[in-house]
């Protein structure tokens, strides 16, 4: 197996997940990344046993700038290549998301089909290519919506087009993930971002007398552990019906957000949520670059309390019936999701920057 994407969150815990199944494992790597990677690969075979060939590399380059021994070492052997390497910040610039998302995305593909002995391509994509489109949103397909959130998702989508194309060459399954949380039962996850911003939310206001909703929205957010998508991409990648596939990894029932929020604000302070601050005021107030980075929130972040979609997963249910591979519900894992948090929020390496 063949990763992009390492030392980053899932590819890390996907690779050492496959070094405990005994998967022969590499990573190309960026050079400015190596010394991590380096790290992570050594903790991974103290742990497993299995050693991890590390490729210096780029995904933005011709050939991902790989060294004619490393690609002929990758051409002469069956292997299963999984691309995750991808700019995830949802307030990234337009420049930086094309070049890493789409320009980045169509190199691995040429590669890819240069390569005769080619068992799978795993490509992680994610559920919010979708853009602005609400309803029912289906997994076999890809629809151009009116308009995107951010350049995250415009890029994403863009990226999924080209490997939409190679189903016809190569064994392909495009996994799109929902927003991906840390583990279900230890709650450890790599760094505080997505749902963890409400948490920098709540944490930030704790010392005021009530915490109020933000909004109001009577729609869901789809929140997945990390441990089901490690579980599923894996079972996917060994399962021939999964070829030409693309599944949602997306919670099947997932939870309203302002029980979410609920929830949270109980866990965290032992009180519940009281009154209300308009959307568009939250909305301008977190315009203001001293006020984001005070709460610890991306502005974008908004865009996503009151979106009226939802996730189908029949492809991906049919898939994993026989696995007993299913997500954990969100509410009953809360509690471990704020220890972990609670455990490591003075730590400012988990911390994302905000724009």
């Amino acid at each position: 197996m063949v990763f992009t994407g390492f030392p980053g969150f899932i590819a890390t815990r996907l690779m050492e997940a496959c070094a405990q199944k005994g998967f022969n494992l590499a990573a190309i790597i960026l050079p400015s990344e190596m010394e991590k990677a380096q790290q992570q690969a050594e903790r991974i075979k103290q742990q497993t046993g299995c050693p991890i060939r590390l490729l210096p590399g780029d995904i933005t380059a011709a050939g991902l700038a790989l060294s004619e021994e490393d690609r002929a070492w990758l051409e002469n052997q069956p292997l299963s290549f999984w691309h995750l390497a991808a700019i995830y910040d949802l307030a990234v610039p337009e420049n930086i998301a094309k070049k890493v998302n789409i320009l980045g995305t169509q190199n691995v593909n040429d590669l890819l089909k240069s390569f005769d002995k080619l068992e799978r391509y795993m490509y992680f994509s994610t559920a919010y290519v979708a853009g602005s489109r609400e309803g029912l949103l289906l997994e076999d397909e890809l629809i151009r919506p009116q308009a995107f959130k951010n350049h995250y998702e415009e890029t994403k989508f863009e990226a999924e087009l080209l490997v939409e194309q190679m189903k016809p060459h190569v064994p392909t399954t495009i996994i799109r993930p929902g927003i991906v949380r840390g583990h279900s039962a230890s709650g450890e996850t790599s760094k505080f971002d997505g749902p963890y911003f409400f948490l920098n939310m709540i944490d930030r206001m704790s010392h005021l007398p009530a915490i109020p909703y933000i909004g109001r929205s009577n729609t869901a957010i789809n929140v997945v552990p990390v441990d089901y998508i490690l579980e599923a991409s894996i079972y996917l990648s060994e399962l021939q019906k999964a070829e030409s596939t693309t599944v949602h990894l997306t919670d099947p029932a997932p939870h309203p957000v302002e029980e979410v929020y609920r929830a949270m604000v109980h866990e965290m302070t032992g009180r519940y949520p009281k009154g209300r601050i308009p959307k568009k005021l939250a909305k301008l107030s977190m315009s203001m670059p001293a006020i984001r980075k005070y709460l610890g929130v991306e502005a974008e972040t908004l865009d996503y309390m009151d979106w009226k979609a939802q996730f189908d997963t029949r492809n991906a249910q049919a898939l994993l019936k026989d696995s007993g591979i299913r997500p954990a519900d969100f509410l009953e894992t809360i509690p471990a999701m704020v220890a972990f948090y609670n455990a490591h929020k003075k730590d400012r390496a988990y911390h994302v920057t905000i724009a």
